[in-house]
C-alpha cells in the first residue's frame, strides 16, 4: 500500500504597488492555519514580499513596513531623467544594507520573480543570481523606475505579462496554487472625491513640489485626494485596468486552485505608508477563502 504523496504548495503573490503589503498579512493567515508554501514566486510588489519571505527575514521586513511614515515613502525617491522618474537605487540600496542579498538559488524556499523585456515583451522568469537584483527588475513599472538592464535585456515590470504568476509557480513545480490577486476589486472603482479646504501642506520645498503633483492633500490631517486625478494617478489607473484584464485572461487559461482577494481598492499609488492597514486585509482575505484552501486537505 503506497502513502499518499502530499501535494507541493506554491505561492502566486501577484503586483499592485502599496497593496502588495497585504500579501503580509495572507502568509501570515496561511501559516496559523497550518499551510506552509514549499515555493513562493511573484509579481513587482509581490515579488518584493516574496523574496523577504523566502529568505526568512518576514518578521524584519514587517516590521519595517509598520514603522513606515509617509515621510520615509518620499525619501526613497531618487529622481531620474532617464528611462523613468525614479532611479530606484535607493531603495534598492537600503534593502542591500538592511537585508542580506543571498542568491536566489540559496534562499530558504524556491522562489522565481517575473520580469518583461523591453524589447521583445516577452515574460522573463528570473530564477538564479541576486535577489536584489530580480526585485528591482519585477518592480521597474514603467515612467515611474527606470528599466534593469541584465544581459544585454532591458527587464521592467512583471506586471505588464503575468500579474499573479501562477503559471511560474506550477513551472516550479506546485501541485497545488495559492493566487494572492490583489487587483480583482480595483477595476470599475471611483476615484474618492474631495473638495480641499486648503492647498498641500508642505508649502515650498522638494517634499510640498511632490505632494502637489502626486495629489496629496490634507483635510483634517488626513491625506485624501484632490478632486482631478494627477498624471501618476492616471497612469497607475490605466495600468491597473490592464493588469486586470491580463489576469482575467491569465487565470481563465491556467486557473489557481484557490484565489486570495484582498479588498483595497481604496489605496493610493504611494500608500506605502498604511502597511497597518494593508496586512490586516490580506488577513481577512485569507479567512475568506478558507473554504476553498480546506481542499488541500481532501
Amino acid at each position: 500500500m503506497t502513502s499518499k504523496q502530499i501535494p507541493r504548495i506554491g505561492l502566486a503573490l501577484g503586483g499592485g504597488s502599496a497593496r502588495g503589503w497585504a500579501h503580509v498579512g495572507v502568509i501570515r493567515a496561511l501559516e496559523e492555519a497550518g499551510i506552509r508554501p514549499d515555493l513562493v514566486c511573484g509579481t513587482s510588489v509581490g515579488a518584493m514580499v516574496g523574496a523577504a519571505y523566502a529568505a526568512g527575514e518576514l518578521d524584519r521586513f514587517e516590521q519595517w513596513l509598520l514603522e513606515m511614515s509617509l515621510r520615509d515613502v518620499f525619501s526613497f525617491m531618487d529622481v531620474s531623467l532617464n528611462g523613468g522618474m525614479l532611479k530606484g537605487d535607493r531603495l534598492m540600496d537600503f534593502f542591500r544594507t538592511t537585508f542580506v542579498d543571498h542568491p536566489i538559488e540559496d534562499l530558504n524556499i524556491p522562489f522565481a520573480a517575473v520580469a518583461t523585456s523591453l524589447q521583445t515583451g516577452a515574460e522573463v522568469w528570473l530564477r538564479e543570481g541576486s535577489t536584489v537584483d530580480a526585485v528591482r527588475a519585477s518592480i521597474a513599472l514603467p515612467l515611474l523606475f527606470t528599466p534593469v538592464q541584465r544581459d544585454g535585456v532591458f527587464l521592467v515590470d512583471g506586471g505588464l505579462v503575468n500579474p499573479v504568476p501562477v503559471s511560474l509557480a506550477r513551472a516550479m513545480g506546485a501541485d497545488f496554487v495559492i493566487a494572492v490577486d490583489l487587483s480583482s476589486d480595483i477595476v470599475g472603482h471611483r476615484l474618492r472625491e474631495f473638495e480641499p479646504e486648503e492647498p498641500p501642506q508642505g508649502g515650498g520645498g522638494w517634499l510640498g513640489w511632490v505632494q502637489d503633483r502626486l495629489g496629496i492633500l490634507r483635510k483634517n490631517g488626513e491625506q485624501v485626494q484632490s478632486r482631478a486625478p494627477s498624471v501618476l494617478e492616471v497612469m497607475s489607473s490605466s495600468i491597473n485596468i490592464m493588469q486586470v484584464r491580463i489576469t482575467r485572461s491569465r487565470m481563465a487559461g491556467d486557473p489557481p486552485d484557490v484565489t486570495i482577494s484582498p479588498r483595497l481598492a481604496h489605496f493610493g499609488l504611494f500608500d506605502f505608508h498604511r502597511a497597518q492597514e494593508a496586512i490586516a486585509a490580506g488577513r481577512d482575505s485569507v479567512e475568506a477563502s478558507r473554504h476553498g484552501l480546506r481542499l488541500m486537505e481532501g
